[in-house]
């Protein structure tokens, strides 16, 4: 009996943990992976709505593989697709793949190689030109005072041009097609750099709303007047008649401001178009 009554007292204790999985961070994983997705996500679609399609090209190349693929799935036009059932031991020994000869990379690799090469060309060449207009580098062919009057942008269709009036400087006396002097300075120096490469140019005419209560609109007839009045002072600068390919009046449709009645409205774009390869 004394034996047993100086036996040690063990005492167990157990932890209770209450909540179950609810405080595990495998959730914060997964919420972040969906959070990361969703921003891509977003970003995607913001880079297709601010991009042109040349730089959407570009991105696309760039995730592209940097290996050429023959995309001929085994070579030629043969019953398997090859030049024999043994094509896998002739391929390390001709190059081709089992592509028959008359059908030659070489030749056709010419091709996409140029028109590749010229649509690179002619947007290095808009490029230059948009610098040249604006100097952003530092070098411009336009002084301070005309360059208020000017703004540019590369699109799609070319390198647009935006030649528009200012407070107290407008490129046409009053509501007519007249150019004033400072128009006519401003197509003679843009004659000099369209002389620099040989794109199509379009000519759009664009002017501000008037008042409800005029009697008659001559919206669409003053827009068209006054663009048809810088081809004409294209013409007369010697710029070849042949690279004009339309000329357009968009009477106040198009305003570049929220105040369809802003003289910002007033304005003359000249287009660089693209060439269609």
């Amino acid at each position: 009996m004394s034996a047993q009554s100086n036996a040690p007292v063990i005492y167990k204790k157990v932890k209770k943990v209450s909540g179950g999985g609810h405080h595990g961070g495998a959730w914060k994983v997964a919420y972040a992976d969906f959070v990361t997705a969703m921003m891509a996500f977003f970003l995607l679609m913001w880079l297709l709505n601010a991009t042109t399609e040349k730089q959407r090209k570009g991105l696309a190349d760039y995730f592209n593989p940097s290996i050429p693929l023959m995309r001929a799935s085994g070579g030629g036009d043969g019953a398997f697709g090859g030049d024999s059932v043994f094509v896998e031991e002739t391929l390390a020994h001709n190059g081709h793949g089992g592509v028959p000869s008359d059908l030659s990379a070489a030749s056709a690799a010419p091709a996409a190689s140029t028109s590749e090469g010229s649509g690179d060309a002619e947007a290095k060449a808009l490029s230059d030109i948009n610098e040249l207009l604006m100097g952003n580098s530092g070098e411009s062919m336009v002084s301070d005072l005309e360059r208020r009057h000017i703004i540019t942008e590369i699109t799609d269709e070319g390198l647009v041009i935006q030649l528009y009036d200012v407070v107290g400087e407008p490129l046409f006396v009053g509501q007519t097609a007249e150019p004033t002097e400072l128009t006519r300075d401003l197509v003679s120096m843009m004659t000099q750099i369209f002389s620099l490469v040989t794109n199509g140019i379009a000519i759009e005419g664009n002017v501000a709303a008037q008042p409800i209560v005029v009697a008659e609109q001559t919206g669409w007839d003053l827009s068209s007047a006054r663009a048809d009045a810088v081809r004409k002072l294209l013409h007369d600068e010697a710029l070849p008649d042949r690279r004009v390919q339309r000329v357009t009046g968009h009477a106040d449709r198009k305003p570049a401001v929220r105040d369809p009645m802003s003289v910002r409205n007033n304005r003359i774009e000249l287009i660089l178009l693209r060439s269609k390869i």
